[in-house]
């Protein structure tokens, strides 16, 4: 089967069923994608946090703590989540407010946006909280009749079953849904071509944007002129506008143009290179025979913790002598193995396994001093170890598609760990290009 072009471009160039898949279409109503978060915090009656229980729809999560704070009147550093959700989607998760009381948001209002007061906390909302989403996803617009889509449906979970899961590929929202260059510009970001990695972000164009977009980005690609830029780029290309507006005032200083941007924007980019890098190895593993769902001597796996995730803070060489033990602890999933997300502080794996670590690490042509980025090291990454098997095996329900006569539907329910994409999951059943899933 062919893998779409984009998804190469994200190093993702296989996938681990066999059967075809099932087509369709994602996200023709935003009330198709629905994400609740799970976690096991308990509310109290006291405390300087108040605890929010936040549903939103199609809204993107910094842009609407920013709205809630504005419409407040307080800082924005004052609200805490634990995680960003999809924008296009109905969304559900906890979000704290400093220092506020219950009256102040009894009548707030703004367009499909809920907040349901669930108590009081001495500690805000953090990333730690979080232990993963539960999603329930619509596909519609299918050609099959139901009896041969539940076959098929069948087949493909049977697979992924055998499979063990689904490989942990990072999806294409880490690097653009419709313009993955964040890995291109985190890339020569680590090189030290701040030119160019700004240019990249401001002007290179992809056919899935729309024409007049394309057309003025290509535009400034070939001149550089960013004044004139900033006369035909589109006002909700604030990003690109900023960049371009700072190179007006400060020719030449392309590094600073990234300093425009916040923090967590322009973290990103060195977090999709590493993202790129890790869905390579997981390929090249693949592609070398070596199983996901097992060690081979040489690998490192992790530890699940309490509440039965990945625990990469804790990790241990496989060795000839404890193969089969560590492989006995995989198949009970008390551990999993890994692979890196490539920094300055990257323990690699040994033997197989780490001769694929290795070649891509030399491929890159990056030394690991360079992901401190001593130029902007809010950018820095010591790298990590992350799960390369993602346990998934969602349950389903067809019917008939009353938004496209003729055509059928499934709804799909499933969980999954903190920091993993439903859409690397549903590319294993649809088989689509990515475009069908944003």
């Amino acid at each position: 089967m062919d893998i779409p072009a984009v998804e190469k471009q994200i190093g993702i160039d296989l996938y681990c069923t066999s059967v075809p898949g099932l087509g369709g279409q994602l996200r023709q109503e935003i009330d198709d994608f629905i994400v609740k978060e799970i976690s096991n915090r308990e509310e109290g009656d006291s405390g300087k946090h108040l605890i929010i229980e936040l549903t939103k729809i199609n809204w993107d999560m910094h842009h609407l703590i920013r709205d809630i704070s504005r419409k407040l009147g307080i800082s924005q550093k004052r609200i805490s989540f634990a995680g960003t959700k999809d924008k296009r989607a109905k969304t559900t998760q906890k979000i704290s407010i400093y220092d506020i009381g219950e009256k102040d948001i009894e009548n707030f209002y703004m367009k499909d946006v809920e907040l349901r007061v669930l108590g009081r906390s001495k500690r805000s909302v953090e990333l730690g909280d979080l232990f993963g989403n539960e999603f329930v996803i619509t596909i519609r617009n299918i050609e099959h009749g139901p009896e041969e889509l539940i076959s098929l449906l069948t087949t493909i979970a049977e697979e992924i079953r055998a499979y063990g899961g689904v490989p942990n590929f990072f999806g294409i929202q880490r690097f653009g849904a419709i313009r993955p260059v964040t890995h291109l510009v985190g890339e020569q970001i680590l090189k030290g071509d701040f030119e160019k990695a700004a240019l990249i972000y401001i002007a290179k164009s992809f056919p899935d944007e729309p024409g007049d977009v394309r057309e003025v980005r290509e535009k400034v690609w070939e001149s550089r002129d960013f004044a004139e830029g900033l006369k035909l780029y589109p006002l909700r290309l604030r990003y690109e506008r900023a960049m371009m507006h700072y190179l007006v005032e400060n020719p030449g200083d392309f590094k600073g143009s990234f300093g425009v941007l916040a923090r967590n924007i322009s973290k990103m980019f060195v977090h999709a290179y590493q993202s790129y890098n890790f869905n390579r190895i997981i390929c090249n593993r693949i592609g070398n025979g070596l199983p996901l769902d097992a060690a081979v001597s040489g690998d490192i796996v992790c530890f699940k913790n309490k509440e039965g995730l990945p625990d990469v803070k804790r990790t241990q060489q496989v060795t000839d002598e404890n193969v089969g033990g560590m492989n006995n602890l995989i198949r009970r999933k008390r551990a999993f193995v890994t692979a890196p997300l490539i920094g300055y502080g990257t323990e690699l794996a040994s033997g197989e396994p780490g001769r694929i670590e290795s070649d891509i690490f030399a491929e890159m042509n990056i030394p690991p001093e360079s992901f401190k980025v001593p130029d902007m090291p809010d950018m820095a990454s010591k790298g990590l170890r992350r799960e390369i098997l993602l346990h998934c095996e969602p349950s389903f329900q067809v019917d008939r598609d009353e938004l496209n006569p003729g055509k059928s539907k499934i709804i799909l329910d499933f969980p999954l760990p903190k920091g993993c994409y439903a859409t690397t999951v549903l590319r294993e059943y649809m088989k689509v290009e990515p475009m069908k899933m944003s």
